[in-house]
């Protein structure tokens, strides 16, 4: 099966606006239960946008109401988006299409709405770009401003989703979005305070520099008058 040009954030989508078990939407995005476990329990993918995959032609909403019917059923990606990940797949060397190249201003835009943790010289090498172009997009200075619409670098060729996915993980780690794993939470955390253990006391060397009650020494008072 051809897995989604962005696993995790289909993944992200399909959690946040279907009623699909995590067995459906693990099979679908071809990612482990267990991952999509954690994505929905908010320890993996900590903020990451969701992709629509009706939207991005990847599924038919008909597709996914028969599968929220059904839990033993299976989402099967629609015929267009098998023949463009096949597409895809044949391509061995980096190389971005001179009909390609203009598409880069949209894949900045889209880039630089949903993920500003991305720095300039990430963005640069994802999509072969230069950081001057990157700045102009970014304060609408770019030639063609009117024209740029913000669309998913992923579906316009000029990267792919394993690529994509890298970068954003790199640079939500280093912005500290992303939280520590548990392994390394537990090497940074103090060690517990050892507690010693009572020793032996003899209450009456406790209480011997205490003074004692009056009722105590009237009687021992009147004990020595009557010897």
């Amino acid at each position: 099966m051809t897995r989604p040009l962005m696993p995790k954030a289909t993944a992200v989508w399909l959690l946040d606006n279907t009623t699909l078990t995590f067995e459906q939407i693990a099979a679908f995005c071809e990612l482990h239960m267990l991952e999509i476990q954690a994505i929905a329990d908010d320890e993996v993918a900590v903020g990451m946008q969701g992709l629509d995959p009706v939207r991005g032609g990847e599924l038919e909403l008909e597709e996914i109401k028969r599968c929220e019917a059904d839990p033993a059923a299976r989402l099967d990606m629609t015929q267009n988006a098998q023949d463009h990940a096949k597409q895809q797949k044949k391509k061995k060397a980096r190389y971005t299409p001179v009909s390609k190249r203009q598409d880069r201003p949209d894949a900045i835009a889209w880039l630089l709405k949903n993920y500003p943790e991305l720095t300039d010289a990430q963005i640069g090498k994802l999509i072969g770009t230069t950081k001057p172009t990157i700045n102009s997009i970014r304060d609408r200075s770019h030639w063609n401003t009117p024209n740029i619409t913000a669309q998913n670098p992923v579906g316009l060729g000029l990267c792919t989703s394993t690529e994509l996915e890298k970068v954003i993980t790199l640079a939500r780690a280093r912005a500290g979005i992303v939280s520590a794993p548990a392994e390394e939470a537990q090497a940074e955390a103090p060690a517990a305070e050892t507690v010693e253990e009572p020793q032996n006391i003899d209450a009456a060397s406790v209480f011997a520099n205490y003074p004692k009650p009056e009722s105590e020494t009237e009687s021992e008072a009147e004990s020595e008058k009557s010897e």
